[in-house]
Parts: structure tokens; sequence; C-alpha cells
């Protein structure tokens, strides 16, 4: 496997102007959410250039566009306010950290081959989840939206304030932001095809503010270092390491399902197959230099991406391109960003935001699904109030347990005692005669499926309702797995019997159902004679067992020597 993207010149144009077109997209983006996270434009940009160029170059998506998002932004601002609240002087070099943090995850992840399993949980957590930070994303812009700065104490703090935000509204830096979202909003489709409403926002509102409202106070983005990034060292202090441990596993976690969810859109827009384990290495490298250099930490981009892709790229050269151009922006270009009011990135992330939220699922989770409502907005919920991870957890936890629940009722309809041949399983004419034969006497214990844990209670009440029998018969012949906790149960319904003074049968088990009988000792317990891989074999032999244990003189005649073969 080639350590690098793939890329070729045979589509150079397109991938040219691919990248092009997506810097432009970015540009407004990485400032709006540098700002936003408090550690500044510059931040945004350098994470835009780091990412952006390393996943291109070391990722397993050609055509994927990687850049600080919404959702790794609202993490990125949760952890430099813990880490300067707790650190003051070293805080941000502390938050940096972090990022590198979560580079070495996604690295890890990689390495491991852990991509094609990131993203298997219900929708419905995925939904709340991406929601709750749409939320949090929305909630954090008001306060520069409205002309102030933004109080302490995160979602939370900006909700105690709110009244006090509302009374203290600057008309000038509001009036900015409702025209960014304006534009935003309202711009005619056909324009959008020569320029992105991101960056026609970013100017105009920029010219408004030094023409019509020169005169006013207005916050402003102010100077960006041009050139190359100071290196940020690693930092930690003994009383936080566990804390960015956990914020850096969060963060990766957060960035691989954010880039692989992103990975498939490109991959059905463009018809190839993308290589997850491989962009997540990428992804992790792009963020370990994106922490070194001060940036912010990015995902997969769903907006660049499709941007890049619809103007003709085909190649990670596209995502290259589009890197060099930014880095070119932060090294000679930098100073014409310094006007840039904060209303208007505000705007400008406030719309992302909005843009987060799943509207398509919010309309209609009630109608498909009462349980995956709940789910949804109590995920929701605990995103956007207690903490993300607890949010995912739980709602992992809940979607898993009623999923479980749901299965285990249905495996356990095919978990059957049957002991006559009115009993709901198809059985060829011989089978039902010998069942007819032993009158009542054989009881075959019928299971089909996977069998999990949730099935045991069924195993264990089927066969407490077993009585007069002299023959059990286990059929595992439809049975392509068998649990642990479903081992244990009918484990001890074999016991139970063989206790009874029945004779115990096992049917059809396949080798890895026999390995597993095999780890429980079941087939040392079973007299080898007694397993067989035909189920009429086996009825002949209980019939058999039936007559002896009635005192039949032809028992030595019906067993045959080859009936367990």
């Amino acid at each position: 496997m080639s350590l690098t993207n793939s890329i070729h010149f045979r589509n150079l144009q397109g991938d040219l102007f691919g990248g092009l077109t997506a810097a432009i997209v970015s540009l407004p983006l990485a400032l709006a959410f540098g700002v936003a996270s408090g550690a500044g434009a510059v931040a945004g940009l350098y994470g835009a250039v780091c990412v952006g160029f390393f996943a291109a170059l070391f990722g397993g998506t050609p055509t994927l566009i990687s850049e600080p998002t919404g959702p790794m932004t609202v993490i990125m601002t949760a952890v430099i306010s813990s880490m300067t609240a707790s650190n003051p002087e070293d805080g941000l070099a502390m938050a940096f950290t972090v990022v590198m943090l979560a580079g070495i995850f996604q690295i890890l992840f990689g390495i491991f081959k852990l991509g094609k399993y990131i993203t298997l949980m219900p929708y419905s957590v995925i939904s709340g989840f991406m929601s709750g930070i749409g939320v949090i994303l929305v909630i954090l812009q008001i306060a520069p939206f409205l002309g102030q700065p933004s109080p302490k104490g995160g979602v939370l703090g900006m909700v105690q304030n709110l009244p006090q935000l509302l009374t203290q509204i600057n008309p000038v830096e509001t009036t900015l932001g409702l025209l960014t979202l304006a534009i935003i909003f309202f711009m005619p489709r056909q324009l959008k095809r020569f320029a992105p409403p991101q960056l026609v926002a970013l100017i105009v509102g920029t010219i408004v503010s030094l023409t019509i409202f020169g005169a006013a106070d207005i916050r402003r983005i102010g100077e960006i270092p041009a050139g190359l990034p100071t290196l940020q060292i690693p930092t930690f202090t003994p009383s936080q390491i566990t804390i960015m441990i956990v914020d850096g596993a969060i963060l990766g976690m957060l960035g691989c399902i954010d880039t692989l969810l992103t990975a498939v859109i490109a991959e059905s827009l463009t018809r190839t197959e993308h290589k997850p384990d491989k962009e997540l290495i990428g992804q992790g490298i792009g963020n370990l230099i994106s922490g070194l250099c001060g940036g912010l930490p990015g995902a997969g981009a769903t907006m660049g991406t499709v941007v890049n892709i619809q103007t003709g790229a085909r190649t990670a050269l596209s995502g290259l391109t589009r890197a060099l151009i930014l880095l070119v922006v932060v090294l000679w270009a930098a100073s014409i960003t310094q006007p840039i009011p904060m209303a208007v990135l505000a705007g400008i992330a406030l719309k992302v935001g909005i843009d987060i939220l799943d509207w398509s699922f919010l309309k209609r989770a009630h109608k498909v699904s009462f349980k995956a409502t709940i789910i949804m907005y109590s995920v929701l919920f605990l995103t956007v109030f207690v903490d993300l991870i607890v949010a995912v957890g739980v709602g992992v936890f809940i979607a898993n347990i009623l999923t479980i629940e749901r299965l285990s009722q249905l495996q356990s309809e095919d978990v059957r005692m049957i002991s006559d041949t009115d009993d709901a399983i198809v059985l060829n004419e011989q089978e039902k005669q010998l069942l007819k034969q032993a009158h009542g006497r054989v009881v075959l214990f019928h299971l089909s499926g996977p069998m999990i844990f949730g099935v045991s209670k069924a195993i264990a009440r089927k066969h407490s309702a077993m009585v007069n029998y002299d023959v059990l018969i286990v059929d595992l012949s439809n049975v392509p797995f068998l649990g642990v906790t479903a081992s244990l149960a009918i484990e001890n319904a074999i016991k139970e019997s063989s206790e009874q003074g029945c004779y115990v049968l096992i049917v059809g088990a396949s080798n890895k159902v026999k390995q597993r009988l095999e780890k429980f000792g079941i087939i040392g317990f079973v007299p080898l004679h007694h397993m067989f891989v035909d189920r009429l074999e086996a009825l002949k032999q209980a019939v058999a067992l039936v007559n002896h244990h009635a005192g039949s003189d032809n028992f030595a005649v019906s067993i045959l020597p080859d009936t367990h073969q």
C-alpha cells in the first residue's frame, strides 16, 4: 500500500481549479472558527493549512478536503476554555498539546484498522450528537453576533447571561451580523456558481463596516502575524494530564467520525472507494502537525469536499493546492484580514451551526420511531448541557440495549421445544413418523439463528416448561454463532436433563459452535456417540433409546454402531 494518496497529473486543470475554489470557501470558515475557538484567527488558518496538506498527502480519500470544522471547533473551544482556566500561563500550549494527542490517537486508530468500527453507531445517536454540536456552535456565537464579548462558562455561561446580552446589543455589529446571514441565506443560486456566499458576506460585511459604519467602534480581527508559525512544545502538568488524554481521545474520535462520514459522501459523488484506515492515519498526521504549529484540529469537511468535487477535482492534488494557496495567504496576505469585523465572522459561524443541525431527521424522527426520537433528543440535550462523551456513551448504551432487547425477542421465537408433529417446524415425513413413535417421550430442542446472550432467558424458560420426557435432542443445525451466556444456558439444560435420568443428544453443531461446546466441556459431558450431524439419525437413536427405556428387546438391534457418523 502506498504511503501517499493518489496523485497524478492527468486531471491537472480540474484539480487546480477545485483546490482554488475550495481555498476560497475555506478562508472565511477558517477565520471564523479560529476566532470562535478563542485561539485566534491565525490558528484557524494554520489548522486549514496543516490538516489540509498532510491529510491530502497521506490520507485515503483523494478528493477529501480537510480543515477545521464546526464540531471540532466546538470541542476545541471547550478544551481551550478548560486549559486556560486551570493554567492561565500555559493553557493555550496545553490545548495545542491536546490537538497533538488527538492526532496520535487517530494514527493509532488507523494502524489498528479501527476505521470500519468508528462509525458503527446508531443514526439516532449520530444525529443527536451532531445536532447538539450545532446548537452549541449557535449559542456560542450569540454574544459576538450581538456585539458583546463572550461571557465565561461556555454554553451555560452564555445562556445565563442571555438577558444581559439582549439588553446591551450593539446595533452596528448586530446589523453587520444580520447582513452576513442575509447574504448567505438569500444569495441567488446563479451567483453561488461564481463565488461562495460566505466569502461574499465576508467581503461585503467588511466593506460596509469600513464605509457606512467607518466612524463606529467595531470589534475586528486585528493584526494577524505574517510568516511561519512558532512551533508549540508539548506541555503537560501532572494534575491535567489525565484530562488532556481524555480530551485528546474525544477530539480524535470526533475527527474520525466527522471525516469518515464525509468520506462516504465523497465516495458516492466520485464513485470511488476510500480507504478508511489510511484516511485516519492521514488525518492523524495532519492534526499532529497542526498542534505543533499552533493550529486548530480539523477533519473532513463536507462543504469543501463537495465544492472540490463539483469543480472537477479527482485527486489529492486539489487538497494540496488548496493548502498551499491558504499558506500564501498566511505568509504574505495576512494583513488584508485585519479589518474583518468579529460580528461578520460570528454570522458565518452561526450559519455553519444551523447547517450542522440534522433538520431532516429532526422533522420526522417522531414519525419514524418513538424510541429513536427519545434517544436523539436525550443525546442532543446531554451534548449541549452536560458533556459530549457522556452524551455519546449514554446514547450508544441505550440504543444498544434496546436493539439487543428487540433481537432477543426475535431470536427467542426460534427457540422451540417440539414433542409432536403439530409444532411449528418443518419436518420431513420420516422425522414426523419417528416423533409419533416416541409418544411424546422425545423432546426436540430446536434453536435457530445467532444465539446472543439475550436468548439465554428463552432457553431457560423453554427448558423449565419441559416435563415427562426420556430423550432431549438439542438441535444446533441452524445456529451459526453461540454466545457465552447462551452456551451456559444450554449447558444448564443438558446437565439438568442428565441429572433427571434423561438421555441427551446433540445435532448439527458446526465447527465454531462445536469448538465453543468443547471449551465449555459440554462435548465431554455428552458421550461422543450421542453427537450427530443429521437430525434424522438423531431421532432414530432417540426412538431406540425410548424403546430401551421402556424395556424393548429390540434395543440392541436398533442402535447401529455408525449412527453417530
